[in-house]
C-alpha cells in the first residue's frame, strides 16, 4: 500500500525531525480550555459505590487523585488522557438498570455524578443504532470537544481525541470484566443525527458507542428530541477546519468486520480493581530488565478479540530492548523481523525521549485501515491495555503519541500509518 493511499489528514498531521524544530507549539495559557462539562440545570445523582451499576459507572471515568500546584489543581482520572487535557465525554441511555432512572445521562465527572438529561419510556436512542428492540441495559456514547486537545496539539489534536476514546472504551471494557458485564463497540452509527440531537455544534462531535446490555422484545420508539441547551465545555473555542473536514471525511464505515468473540482475561479481580483505580503513567524507568514470560503475558492481553462492528487491522511492533532470555531486537506477531540493539534507534523515534530508549519494550502501533477513526481508536483500547496489564505485573506504562512518523515506517520497513507508541518497563 502507497503512502498516498492512507487518509489525507493523518499524512498532513505527520511529525518529523524538521516539523517540530520548525514549527513548535507555542502555549496561550489565558485560553487555555477547562476539561469538565456540567449541564448544572439538570438534575444530578451522585454515584454511590455501595451499587453495582454506580461503581460500573465510576471505574469508566471516575477521579481517582487530585495534585495541587500554586494556584492550580489538577484532578487525575481512571482513563489517562494526552497532557492531562481530557478532550472526551460521556452519555448514556440507561434503561432497567437497578438503583438508575430510565432515561438519557451525561456522566458529570467533576462531581461523580450523572446528570438527569431527559427520562424515557417506549422510546429511547436505540434506533440511531439501528436497533429495533429496547436494549435493557446501557448504551454509552463518548464525544470530543476537540479544542481541549488542539490548544495544546493544534492540527494534530484529533488523533489525540480517538486515542483518548479509545482509553475510555478500554476503562469500559475494564469496568464490563469487573462487574461481570458484557460489551460490544459500535463505530457504525448516524453520528450526525447524534450530534444533532445533542444538539452540539461544531465544538464537539460523537465517534463511539458501546452497547452493554441485551435486547429485549419490546420495539421502541426513535427519541426526537431532548430540548437540550448548548452547554460551555471549554470556556473558549477556536475552530480548525482541518480538524473539522477529518472528522467528517472519516464518519463512513467502509467495508466493515465484526468480532463477536468475547476477551478472555486471566486477571484476578480484586487486585485488577485495584490496578484500574491506581493506574498511572510513568516519567522514567529503571533500565532493569523484565521477565520473558511476563512479556508474553502482555502481548497475550494485547491480542485477546476486542468486540465490536468493525474489527480493524493493527499491527503491534516490538522493539525490545530488556527482557531476560530474549535477543534485542524488532519484534512482530511473535516473529522477530530484525536483530539488535535498537534502544538508542527507538528513543529518537519518539521524539528524542528516553523513554523510548529506557524502557524494556518499546511498542508502535500501526494500520492501513481504511476506517481511520475506528483503527485509531482500537490503537488507544490496546494501548489501555497494555497500562493495565503492565501497571497489574507490577511494571510502568507510559503512552506516547508523538513519533517522527515516517522515520518509524521506515525502521519497521512497512508503509502504514502509525498510530501509537508506548513503553513499558521497570
Amino acid at each position: 500500500m502507497k503512502f498516498d493511499e492512507f487518509f489525507d489528514y493523518h499524512l498532513n498531521t505527520k511529525h518529523s525531525y524538521f516539523s517540530v524544530r520548525n514549527y513548535p507549539n507555542r502555549l496561550s495559557w489565558e485560553n487555555q480550555p477547562m476539561v469538565f462539562k456540567s449541564y448544572d440545570s439538570f438534575e444530578k445523582y451522585e454515584l454511590d459505590l455501595d451499587f453495582i451499576n454506580h461503581s460500573f459507572l465510576y471505574y469508566i471515568a471516575g477521579l481517582s487523585a487530585k495534585k495541587i500546584y500554586p494556584n492550580v489543581e489538577y484532578y487525575l482520572r481512571i482513563n489517562p488522557s494526552a497532557g492531562a487535557l481530557y478532550p472526551n465525554e460521556i452519555y448514556f441511555q440507561s434503561r432497567n438498570n437497578e438503583n438508575i432512572k430510565d432515561g438519557i445521562y451525561h456522566f458529570d465527572i467533576k462531581s461523580s455524578s450523572i446528570t438527569l438529561l431527559k427520562e424515557i419510556t417506549n422510546d429511547g436512542i436505540e434506533p440511531l443504532l439501528n436497533y429495533k428492540y429496547k436494549v435493557n441495559g446501557f448504551i454509552f456514547f463518548i464525544s470530543s470537544l476537540y479544542f481541549r486537545s488542539s490548544w495544546k496539539y493544534k492540527n494534530r489534536a484529533l488523533r489525540y481525541c480517538l486515542l483518548d476514546s479509545g482509553h475510555l472504551l478500554g476503562t469500559l471494557e475494564a469496568s464490563s470484566f469487573l462487574h461481570d458485564k458484557k460489551y460490544k463497540i459500535i463505530y457504525d452509527f448516524d453520528k450526525k443525527a447524534l450530534n444533532k440531537l445533542f444538539n452540539f455544534s461544531n465544538e464537539e462531535f460523537f465517534q463511539a458507542s458501546v452497547v452493554v446490555g441485551s435486547n429485549s422484545l419490546e420495539e421502541v420508539e426513535k427519541v426526537c428530541n431532548l430540548d437540550l441547551p448548548k452547554v460551555d465545555g471549554t470556556y473558549y473555542f477556536e475552530e480548525n477546519e482541518l480538524i473539522q473536514e477529518a472528522y467528517e471525511k472519516s464518519l463512513n464505515i467502509k467495508q466493515k468486520h465484526s468480532q463477536n468473540l468475547s476477551p478472555n482475561f486471566f486477571y484476578n479481580k480484586e487486585i485488577f480493581k485495584q490496578t484500574v483505580f491506581k493506574r498511572r503513567s510513568i516519567r522514567d524507568f529503571s533500565l532493569k530488565a523484565i521477565k520473558k514470560d511476563e512479556f508474553l503475558k502482555v502481548l497475550e492481553i494485547l491480542n485477546e478479540p476486542i468486540t465490536s462492528d468493525c474489527d480493524e487491522a493493527i499491527d503491534i511492533y516490538c522493539v525490545i530492548n530488556r527482557v531476560v532470555s530474549m535477543p534485542l531486537g524488532l519484534y512482530k506477531d511473535n516473529t522477530y523481523i530484525k536483530e539488535g540493539d535498537f534502544k538508542t534507534k527507538a528513543g529518537y523515534l519518539c521524539l528524542e525521549q528516553d523513554l523510548g530508549k529506557d524502557s524494556a519494550v518499546t511498542f508502535f502501533l500501526t494500520t492501513k485501515s481504511k476506517n481511520y477513526q475506528a483503527a485509531y481508536q482500537k490503537a488507544g483500547i490496546i494501548g489501555h491495555r497494555l497500562y493495565l496489564i503492565a501497571n497489574y505485573l507490577g511494571y510502568g506504562c507510559s503512552g506516547i503519541g508523538a513519533y517522527y512518523d515516517d522515520e518509524v515506517c521506515e525502521f519497521i520497513e512497512d508503509n502504514s500509518m502509525v498510530l501509537y507508541a508506548l513503553a513499558i518497563g521497570n
